[in-house]
């Protein structure tokens, strides 16, 4: 990763280390080098989630892209994975997303998806990075005049992403279906309820009122309790809810809730879209690809069923660029990012619910009962607080470095142990895998400790 972008853009906190001043020369050097070969006045989207800092960031952003000659064209709030399909159905050349994802609200983002609505590879990033690192290395000469870039705003997004979502249903009808969901107070909010509406199903909402300063706040996917406890009243109520939605602040996350009140990750989801489409002779050289952070059984379910696991590094760029060097058609990660290459280009909340749900209704088996076909091992995530500066020094500590050891002999038999760099947070996560969730937690405890002393 370069000094800017990490594993999904340019990501800080807004107005200190995401400035206004730094959206723009994002947005200008950005659409020089996305559209510098264009032989037309390129066309770039914009798109937002609902954090506060939006506002800010966006009119920064623009007025970097019109510099340099392009026509701005604003989304509004929208997904992710919107802004990924209509660069691609608008025919722009190149679309931007302002949102940190998952991340609490003091937090944004900017990261662009090229003409074919693919994030960008490393290189691209580099270049990028280079121009705004280096002053001295500017663009030659910017448009006066009548050529400088305009700003157009289309107010059709939504519903045109919405139409494109409900294609993703193989059945086009999820009636008899009750679905609860938790929009995070994010991109989600309107979008996934209307669409699921449209297909048919009954759909109780929560977390769908953002005002800027609510988004991923004790909801979404990171926070399923607020869903749990939602499903237990509809149940009280009368009225239980057959499956449970989880999406993240930008809707490019997807994690379920089965109708006993239990948790379905990401590789659940994806073991049973995957066992679906070879079913259905869809999965292509019957492989998923996932990340070394993904569950051993999930490598051990789909086994059974002669799919194969290839891991990547985590970060689903890493997941997108294996699926396509290998011709894939699924992978994702256990967060939550799912990605299906017949359906988006990259990882979409709510194309993969509606995918999870035709399924379900097809099958005529409880959520519980479908996600059995994966068989999760235990498994213990624990963030380690560090500085920024400090990530990439883990294995240069030896405290740190004789630790890691002895838990890795440990669990050498019986499970594993994984850490590694957020490429989004201050943050060092460690994961271990085993079959004792109290001293796998103890453990993970004792090792986050030692790294945040040393390198917090």
């Amino acid at each position: 990763m370069g000094k800017l972008f990490g594993t999904d853009g340019v990501r800080g906190i807004a107005n200190k280390e995401l400035t206004p001043e730094l959206a723009f020369s994002v947005g200008k050097y950005g659409a020089y080098v996305l559209t510098k070969h264009t032989s037309h006045r390129p066309r770039i989207l914009i798109g937002t989630d609902t954090r506060i800092s939006c506002d800010m960031l966006e009119c920064a952003l623009t007025a970097g892209i019109l510099s340099v000659g392009a026509e701005a064209i604003a989304l509004g709030v929208i997904p992710t994975p919107a802004v990924a399909y209509l660069t691609r159905f608008y025919n722009a050349d190149a679309g931007v997303v302002i949102s940190a994802s998952h991340n609490s609200v003091e937090f944004n983002g900017i990261k662009f998806f090229n003409s074919e609505g693919f994030k960008l590879n490393d290189n691209i990033e580099a270049e990028i990075e280079d121009y705004i690192l280096n002053p001295d290395k500017d663009i030659e000469q910017l448009p006066v005049g009548t050529d400088i870039g305009t700003l157009t705003r289309v107010y059709t997004a939504e519903n045109d992403y919405i139409q494109f979502a409900k294609k993703s249903s193989d059945i086009g009808d999820l009636t008899g279906l009750t679905i609860a969901i938790d929009c995070a107070n994010g991109a989600s909010s309107k979008v996934a309820p209307q669409a699921l509406r449209e297909l048919g199903a009954e759909v109780h909402v929560i977390h769908d009122k953002p005002d800027g300063t609510n988004i991923n706040l004790n909801c979404g996917s990171t926070h399923l309790r607020a869903l749990r406890e939602f499903m237990a009243e509809l149940r009280i109520k009368g009225t239980p809810a057959d499956v449970g939605l989880a999406f993240d602040g930008d809707a490019d996350r997807l994690l379920v809730i089965d109708e006993q009140g239990n948790d379905v990750n990401g590789d659940v989801v994806m073991g049973i879209l995957a066992i679906d489409y070879k079913k259905k002779g869809l999965l292509k050289h019957n492989t998923v690809v996932a990340t070394v952070m993904s569950n051993l059984g999930l490598t051990l379910s789909l086994r059974k069923h002669d799919i194969q696991v290839i891991q990547t590094h985590v970060g689903d760029r890493y997941v997108l660029a294996k699926m396509l060097s290998g011709d894939y058609v699924i992978g994702g990660e256990q967060s939550g990012h799912i990605i299906c290459l017949n359906r988006n280009t990259t990882g979409d909340g709510l194309v993969s619910a509606i995918g999870l749900l035709s399924i379900l209704k097809e099958s005529r088996q409880p959520m519980s009962e479908l996600a059995s076909c994966v068989e999760i091992l235990p498994q213990v995530l624990v963030n380690a607080k560090v500085a920024n500066e400090n990530k990439s020094k883990i294995r240069q500590n030896e405290d740190i470095i004789a630790h890691i050891n002895a838990l890795e002999a440990k669990y050498n038999d019986n499970g594993r142990v994984l850490i590694r760099p957020s490429g989004t947070e201050p943050l060092v996560r460690i994961m271990i895998e085993g079959q004792t969730p109290s001293q796998m937690q103890i453990d993970a405890d004792m090792l986050a400790k030692v790294i945040s002393d040393r390198l917090g």
